[in-house]
């Protein structure tokens, strides 16, 4: 693990964030890449006015201004920190910098879904754990470690899942976690029978999967990830997601989103890739 990359907006989630990227870029000798989108409007970048030009180099400099205590934290102490300020939408500027540094990790510092926000409001660690290219690392609060010993990876056992699943392993071992995969059996949500588990397993494992999967009952994903993740102490849990967009993501929802807005661990997301 060489370049992880820390999306921020000078909260205290985004210092969370912060302190876990340094954590592990201490173990790995990474570099960190720490991000800010100024998110102008589309007409203050297009028009060429004097004015517009003034406005942008003002909040520039107002955004360095910020940067500079933020990044001046203890925790930071020997880790390479690279400061980034981008102008257009974050989801799509963090998967353009992390093809550029060829980045391993995506941390977002998030505070989760409130009471008063109701459906998704669309925030950028959503967009991010449902559209990055690169495994977006979820946290909702400080840190203490980042030792993730033990990993539960909710998997659906498809054969387009394997990339995933071994981008999972991949990343995992190099944080020297164990990872056990679970498929969540839901009553009303293609509820399959242990012989048909067990066929989907030998396929899943034939595709260059495993056959290390729990079969385990839920009735929602999130539920039987949580619970399971409870009953071994897990310290983090993990999702695919299929990057669903439109009309399609409104009805059938995200659940790699659902996972990470309700998590009290750590959540790693990773991509399925479209074939």
């Amino acid at each position: 693990m060489k370049n992880i990359i820390i999306p921020v907006d000078f909260s205290i989630h985004s210092e969370y964030a912060l302190k876990t990227g340094a954590m592990l870029a201490k173990k790995h000798d990474a570099t960190l890449h720490v991000l800010h989108m100024l998110e102008l409007s589309d007409s203050l970048i297009s028009h060429s006015a004097n004015e517009n030009k003034n406005e942008m180099m003002f909040l520039l400099a107002l955004t360095k201004k910020k940067f500079e205590p933020f990044l001046e934290k203890g925790f930071l102490d020997g880790v390479k920190v690279e400061a980034v300020i981008k102008h257009h939408k974050v989801y799509k500027e963090v998967d353009a910098l992390a093809q550029k540094v060829n980045a391993d990790l995506i941390i977002m510092g998030s505070h989760g879904l409130m009471a008063h926000e109701g459906i998704f409001a669309g925030s950028n660690a959503e967009k991010m754990v449902r559209n990055s290219n690169t495994p977006v690392l979820t946290i909702k609060s400080d840190p203490n470690n980042t030792d993730f010993n033990k990993v539960v990876l909710a998997t659906d056992m498809s054969t387009k899942s394997v990339a995933a699943y071994q981008k999972a392993k991949s990343i995992f071992s190099t944080l020297g976690s164990t990872i056990q995969l679970v498929y969540i059996n839901r009553p009303h949500h293609n509820f399959i029978s242990t012989q048909e588990f067990k066929e989907l397993r030998k396929d899943f494992a034939k595709a260059g999967g495993t056959d290390q999967v729990e079969f385990i009952s839920g009735y929602t994903v999130e539920d039987g990830l949580f619970e399971y993740a409870d009953d071994t102490k897990a310290d983090c849990v993990a999702v695919s997601t299929n990057a669903r967009k439109g009309i399609s993501h409104f009805f059938k929802g995200s659940i790699s989103e659902d996972v990470a807005n309700h998590s009290k661990l750590p959540v790693m997301s990773f991509k399925i890739e479209k074939r």
